[in-house]
């Protein structure tokens, strides 16, 4: 009789703690769900807006003066020819030198135009695991890891597109006037320039820039949100 009362008490005990072990095991497997499910949210909802700064922001460099008159990506002479610029302007060639400065920049504009697609698959490339990191992140987290994981292969899929530009816009033609004309001047040093290196490195750098923009406009302005998952996605954002 005791030992049926002891089993009897002890009953209820055991199942209790079995409960609550099923219960904790299913909160698990619920957060665990709920924490995949927000993850592939806030994927979803920087590649929408990373798209969404090549839709809205990278298209404009691919029109007319889309680099030449934009002063935060515009192209000017290379660093390293800063001297052959001040050498022509000097010598009365100042034209030449600035159809030099023209010609680099309408390259970068048509070479744009034609690698979008590069830049949007490359988009598609953020992992989950990285997504909750860069929604936290500074105002163009989304931006510099893009770039960070992107440029060395972007550039070699850009490269050629780079270069073939430069010769349909003339600038090969131009660039040659310019280097044969400098090289002839006494005591300089003869300059043999790699353009299309120069051009692509600028040209994903005025791509970046331009999407780091639309970005930050995200981030910032509620308004620029113009889809469900941008508003979810970086509502999480406004309350860090």
């Amino acid at each position: 009789m005791k030992k049926a009362l002891f089993l009897l008490l002890i009953l209820p005990a055991i199942s209790n703690a079995q409960f609550k072990d099923i219960l904790a095991k299913a909160k698990e497997k619920i957060n665990s769900v709920t924490n995949t499910n927000s993850s592939l949210d806030i994927a979803a909802g920087l590649k929408e807006a990373l798209n969404k700064g090549v839709t809205e922001q990278v298209s404009k460099l691919t029109a007319m003066d889309g680099f030449y008159k934009n002063e935060a990506v515009k192209i000017l002479m290379p660093e390293e020819l800063a001297k052959v610029d001040k050498t022509l302007r000097k010598m009365g060639m100042s034209k030449l030198a600035d159809e030099g400065i023209l010609v680099l920049n309408r390259a970068a504009e048509d070479a744009v135009k034609e690698a979008t697609p590069i830049f949007v698959s490359a988009i598609k490339n953020i992992t989950i695991t990285d997504a909750k990191g860069i929604l936290l992140g500074n105002e163009n987290a989304a931006t510099v890891y893009l770039q960070s994981a992107t440029t060395t292969s972007l550039y070699v899929k850009f490269n050629p597109v780079v270069q073939q530009s430069i010769g349909k816009v003339g600038a090969d033609v131009i660039w040659t006037k310019i280097i044969t004309q400098y090289n002839t001047i006494p005591f300089v040093t003869k300059i043999n320039p790699d353009l299309t290196d120069y051009v692509t490195l600028k040209a994903l750098d005025g791509v970046f820039k331009m999407i780091t923009i639309e970005e930050k406009n995200i981030r910032s302005n509620i308004d620029d949100r113009t889809s469900d998952v941008l508003k979810k996605v970086f509502a999480l954002q406004d309350n860090k």
